[in-house]
């Protein structure tokens, strides 16, 4: 599995790291919001042994619970940013952005 992320998605970290620090992803599978990436001040959200270290983006760290990365492993992931508000608490939502994964099945 490998992690990238979209220069406008990088352009937002960015941003991001401006106003709130270092960050955090984590990915949950979770339904509707709960199945975006969630951007934290580094730290704040308290990973555990659920969850696994999947990589960077822009120097944060990329965390995805162990259930959701059991499914996911032969996949590469995009993390992209669009237009609109999602409704969680993630630190993007103020900004009018939401990240959003984009995958792609690993050739074997």
């Amino acid at each position: 599995m490998n992690v990238t992320a979209t220069e406008s998605c990088i352009d937002l970290i960015e941003l991001l790291k401006s106003k709130h620090g270092e960050l955090m992803f984590h990915q949950s599978g979770g339904c509707c919001d709960g199945s975006s990436p969630m951007c934290y001040p580094l730290g704040e959200f308290k990973v555990g042994g659920q969850d696994v270290l999947v990589g960077e983006i822009a120097g944060c760290p990329f965390y995805m619970g162990k259930a959701q990365h059991k499914l996911w492993q032969n996949t590469d992931l995009t993390i992209d940013v669009v237009d609109g508000r999602g409704a969680s608490f993630s630190l993007e939502i103020p900004e009018g952005k939401r990240f959003i994964v984009r995958s792609k099945v690993c050739s074997i």
